[in-house]
């Protein structure tokens, strides 16, 4: 398992994300959300443009928006949900290790 650190459980506020540059598997950042008490993580890059999904909007039906053309995408799986965005995005399991988070980047 190839495992990136992102921060204590507790540092990561409900409602809010983090971007964290990884170099790992061609993907240079990550975006991971806490979404009502759940983690997840996605290529930092959004599939329609040059946008950061760690300032996009974070939806209570467990979606992002991103920032720059507003379209939304499944936390989940990354699937994009709406135009302008027809690709999904990549996603990755979150680990939690002893109040750690974690991001699985292995394959």
């Amino acid at each position: 398992m190839n495992k990136i650190f992102v921060c204590n459980i507790d540092e990561l506020e409900e409602g809010e994300a983090l971007k964290v540059d990884c170099g790992v598997n061609g993907i240079d950042a990550l975006a991971v959300f806490n979404s009502q008490g759940n983690f997840f993580a996605m290529n930092d890059r959004c599939s329609h443009g040059n946008a950061s999904m760690s300032e996009g909007y974070l939806e209570d039906d467990g979606t992002v928006e991103c920032p720059l053309h507003a379209a939304r995408f499944c936390l989940k799986s990354g699937k994009a949900m709406c135009m302008p965005a027809t690709d999904p995005i990549q996603t990755f399991p979150v680990v939690i290790e002893d109040d750690a988070l974690y991001v699985d980047m292995a394959g």
